[in-house]
């Protein structure tokens, strides 16, 4: 008996799409810039990792940068293949949210840095936003220095050092100097704006009779919170700097760092005095609150009592007895009228007397 052809079509296997996180994206995607630097000038032009390592190797002297903009793993570790880099900076480079640190790993520095932007409150949306922050990332080699920004933004470094030529020239650890420079400065104009915006509400808190908005207290100690846990660590990083790594570190830079260290140290106390004085601040609103309460209970209760005795006179011959001979005294309406606000009077001057109204 001939086959009965079936009346169904075969399934074809379902192919799936490949997922978006599974999708390689170039590592050209996450370079930002890179350039080549032969005795103390960047040499013309963009180069890829690959042209900029055989073109300091054609020199024989100078270095490379690369400035990398929050990469994935894969981009990371392309990276490192070509530079060397030692694989626990790559796990920490592809990672944010890392504390301002120094580490060294044989003659590789790993540097990390929180950059911090200011916006004035009525130019946010979410006053959250009034202090952000960002990373940046620092990889420094004998010949190359890789930058990892994580919403942070660094200028081209080959302007920036355009006029530091002799000081360019001594190497990536230069740069590493002049991008902490550049961050700390930062720090120095934010804590200048803090400065301003806490002396004003130090002055509207005390302001006699003023109205203030405790809400506004609240706020900037929360971002000038923020701001702390940015910078503060980095001390110890800067101090390492200065103090050890002397076979990377050349003596000149290890003033330089000094000089960072110090006007670091200057912001860290000046945001520390900001915190403080933002708590007292926080303490006399509650107090001038609390008392504002308690004048206002005062006065409600001095009106209370004021009213009472009419309320107490008017209870009485309201009561409507048989035997109440004042119901029937032909001037006793106008009495009970005259006594009420003869003793309204007497009490209000009392209460005036006594400051309660």
């Amino acid at each position: 008996m001939p086959a009965v052809p079936s009346p169904f079509r075969p399934r074809k296997p379902k192919v799936e799409p490949p997922s978006p996180s599974k999708v390689k994206v170039p590592v050209e995607r996450a370079i930002e810039h890179c350039r080549v630097f032969v005795d103390g000038e960047a040499l013309p032009g963009e180069f890829t990792p690959h042209s900029a390592l055989d073109t300091v190797a054609e020199y024989k002297r100078g270095f490379v940068w690369v400035g990398l903009v929050e990469p994935v793993e894969h981009q990371m570790t392309s990276i490192a293949e070509q530079f060397g880099i030692h694989e626990l900076i790559v796990e920490d480079a592809v990672v944010a949210h890392q504390r301002p640190k120094l580490e060294r790993y044989d003659d590789q520095l790993f540097v990390v840095a929180r950059s911090v932007n200011y916006r004035d409150s009525d130019e946010v949306k979410d006053r959250r936003d009034v202090i952000s922050t960002g990373e940046v990332q620092m990889i420094m080699g004998k010949n190359f220095l890789i930058t990892v920004c994580h919403k942070a933004k660094l200028p081209n470094l080959a302007y920036t050092v355009a006029d530091d030529q002799s000081l360019v020239e001594i190497g990536p650890v230069a740069m590493v100097w002049k991008i902490l420079d550049m961050l700390v400065d930062r720090y120095s104009e934010i804590s200048a704006l803090l400065a301003i915006e806490v002396d004003d509400i130090e002055e509207e808190v005390f302001e006699p009779g003023a109205k203030f908005d405790v809400n506004r207290i609240y706020l900037y100690k929360r971002e000038i919170l923020e701001m702390k846990h940015a910078i503060e660590p980095l001390s110890a990083a800067l101090k390492s700097l200065v103090e050890n790594h002397k076979d990377l570190i050349d003596k000149q830079i290890r003033s330089y760092l000094r000089d960072v260290n110090d006007h670091q140290s200057v912001v860290k106390d000046h945001i520390q005095s900001f915190d403080e004085r933002l708590s007292s601040l926080l303490d006399v609103s509650v107090a001038k609150v609390s008392m504002q309460q308690n004048t206002d209970m005062r006065t409600i209760s001095a009106v209370v009592g004021m009213a009472a005795v009419p309320t107490l006179i008017a209870g009485i011959y309201g009561m409507n007895f048989d035997n109440m001979p004042e119901l029937h005294a032909e001037y006793g309406y106008y009495a009970s009228i005259a006594f009420m606000v003869v003793t309204v009077a007497v009490i209000f001057w009392w209460f005036r007397k006594n400051n309660w109204l």
